[in-house]
C-alpha cells in the first residue's frame, strides 16, 4: 500500500509540475476601479441653511466597508486660475482663538454627510454657508495611507482620474 501512495505522489509531482508555454497576448487595460469622484455643480450649490445646516449625498452604489471617503470644498481660484480645494474638516476661529465654526463631514457605506458646526452657525461669513460646491472623492483604504489627503490634486493624480471622469451630482 505504502509503495502505491509513493507511486502515485511522484506521478502526482510530475503531472503538476507541467512545462510552461508560450507567454500569452496581453490583456485589455482595465477600468479605473480605484476610485470615484462626485460634485455638486451649478445651479446646484448647497447653502447651509437652518435648522440642520447639514446635506446628505447617497452613493449611487454602495462602498466597500474599507473605502474611504475625503470631502474636498472649493476655495475659489488661484493666481493661475486653477480650482482650490480645500480639504474638510476645516475649522476657522476668531481673532482671540477660540473656535468660531467648523466644516465636518461622516460617511457610511452608503452615505456621506457634510456638516457645519459652531456656536452660531446662523452668523458664519456667506462664503462658508451658501453657493457651496464639493467634490467628494472615495478611495480604497490602502491608497489612503500612501497619498496627501490634504492635497486634492495629490489625490486625483495618483488615482488618476481626470476632470472628465468627475461625476456630477444633485443634493
Amino acid at each position: 500500500m505504502k509503495k502505491i501512495l509513493s507511486l502515485f505522489a511522484i506521478v502526482g509531482l510530475i503531472v503538476f509540475s507541467s512545462c510552461e508555454g508560450p507567454e500569452g497576448p496581453p490583456g485589455e487595460d482595465g477600468t479605473n476601479v480605484l476610485g470615484a469622484v462626485y460634485e455638486n455643480i451649478a445651479p446646484n450649490y448647497y447653502n447651509f441653511t437652518s435648522p440642520n445646516y447639514s446635506v446628505r449625498f447617497t452613493f449611487p452604489t454602495r462602498i466597500y466597508d474599507s473605502d474611504v471617503v475625503l470631502v474636498y470644498r472649493f476655495g475659489g481660484v488661484d493666481s493661475s486660475n486653477r480650482p482650490v480645494w480645500q480639504a474638510l474638516p476645516e475649522t476657522y476661529f476668531f481673532d482671540d482663538g477660540t473656535r468660531d465654526f467648523s466644516l465636518k463631514y461622516v460617511f457610511t457605506y452608503n452615505y456621506v454627510d457634510i456638516y457645519l458646526d459652531g456656536n452660531d452657525r446662523a452668523t458664519v461669513p456667506a462664503d462658508y454657508r451658501v453657493n457651496q460646491i464639493f467634490r467628494i472623492v472615495v478611495v480604497p483604504a490602502d491608497f489612503a495611507s500612501k497619498v496627501n489627503k490634504n492635497s486634492y490634486l495629490d489625490v486625483i493624480t495618483k488615482l488618476n482620474i481626470k476632470e472628465s471622469e468627475v461625476q456630477k451630482i444633485n443634493f
